[in-house]
């Protein structure tokens, strides 16, 4: 029998299913984009913009649109033994030829996610100067303090010996000018051994601060054999920072970039915007001489510390930003600032806020104490997640709570 409210009702439910399928497809779609992005960050940066122009491969903004996705996978894989067929193809192979392009092996999942971000609009990047939005401080400095107690105390000894000659006066008894009266207090005994301790104290203030600044080396920027240029190749060419510092995802040192490094890419630029062929000719110099390019250290802990970069980065998902800073609007390597990681948007984001010089052991132990510890995307430390999820319900589960503040965890 015909039944309209069931067809309805069937109707109904048969659109939310639907609905839902769509959802749950474009989120796959987000996330797989998502994870292209992170590939293409760590592959193909290097040589390739989007939407930015030429690198020294072709500029890939819209290419899945011009090109198969199937024929995308086999060129990546193995350009080499590609048949160029398509019109569009061929023009790209005489400007950038398929021999100079390195076959790039990644699995199923992850060639379907780089497509799937290749396949996105290019977002326009807008830059956000750092150093002009700095956090300001809470409250005053210590140093300001200092000099408003001091002018209190002056004021107030200035009142009582106003005071005090009004009283004399009265008694017609001789004023005393504020001098006086201060060598006369002083006189007293009992007011030396006051004065003598805060003197004292301030003496010990002044010479814990000096110990403190001992091994501090913010801003430390030395110059290098090579003018290399981070605003240059990690800003405008947008160049990951582990592709030359590539062992910092998975061994203790982030390291520094061989001669072989730096030719995948001054192989086909021998120019520079800035400093024409000087700098670049120092590489092929290298190259020929067979000798290192001898970078000088810029980060240097004490052989007390340990530190592992892969422990932080591939583990704890921190970003390079977060203890180097914003890299990609500096020239040479140097030491970050505090107030300048304070206003760095990743530990912003991350409600992390230092309170000491940046590389000493208070600097580490105010972002163990603020970082919160992904619990659920992270392999590494399953068995112990699971434990402190028991252990601390829904409370926020910080470095410190997982042994960050162990003296044996980075000192041997």
């Amino acid at each position: 029998m015909y039944c309209p409210k069931k067809i309805t009702k069937g109707l109904l439910f048969l659109t939310l299913i639907l609905t839902s399928l769509t959802t749950i497809n474009a989120q796959d779609i987000t996330a797989n984009a998502d994870e292209g992005a992170k590939i293409f960050k760590s592959k193909c940066t290097s040589c390739h913009f989007r939407g930015k122009g030429i690198l020294t491969g072709p500029d890939l903004e819209g290419v899945t649109k011009r090109l198969d996705n199937e024929w995308l996978k086999s060129w990546i894989t193995n350009p080499n033994a590609m048949k160029l067929t398509d019109e569009y193809a061929k023009e790209i192979d005489e400007k950038f030829p398929k021999d100079n392009m390195n076959p790039v092996l990644l699995s199923d999942v992850d060639m379907d996610n780089l497509l799937a971000f290749l396949a996105t609009d290019v977002v326009e990047e807008v830059k956000v100067n750092t150093q002009s939005g700095t956090k300001a401080e809470d409250g005053m400095s210590g140093t300001n303090i200092m000099i408003i107690l001091i002018s209190i105390l002056f004021f107030i000894i200035y009142i009582l010996t106003s005071v005090k000659n009004r009283l004399k006066e009265s008694l017609n008894e001789s004023s005393e000018t504020l001098a006086e009266s201060v060598l006369s207090f002083i006189s007293v005994n009992r007011n030396k051994l006051i004065l003598g301790f805060i003197m004292f104290i301030v003496v010990l203030r002044v010479i814990f601060n000096l110990l403190m600044n001992v091994g501090v080396t913010e801003t430390y920027k030395p110059v290098q054999p090579i003018a290399f240029d981070h605003s240059i190749h990690a800003g405008d060419n947008g160049i990951d920072c582990n592709y030359c510092h590539s062992s910092a995802r998975n061994s203790k040192t982030a390291g520094v970039p061989s001669v072989n490094v730096c030719m995948n890419c001054h192989a086909k630029i021998k120019e520079g915007s800035t400093t024409g062929t000087t700098e670049i000719q120092k590489i092929y110099d290298a190259i020929e001489n067979n000798t290192p390019i001898e970078w000088i250290r810029v980060h240097n802990l004490p052989d007390l510390a340990y530190f592992n970069h892969s422990q932080h980065v591939s583990v704890g998902g921190l970003e390079c930003q977060q203890c180097h800073g914003n890299m990609q609007e500096k020239t040479l390597g140097q030491v970050a600032t505090m107030e300048e990681l304070n206003s760095q948007n990743f530990n912003v984001k991350d409600g992390i806020e230092f309170k000491h010089a940046t590389l000493t052991m208070g600097w580490c132990i105010d972002c163990h104490r603020q970082k919160e510890v992904n619990m659920e995307d992270n392999d590494y430390y399953t068995e112990m997640h699971e434990k402190m999820k028991v252990k601390y319900g829904d409370e926020k589960l910080t470095v410190d709570k997982i042994g960050g503040l162990e003296c044996g965890k980075c000192h041997y």
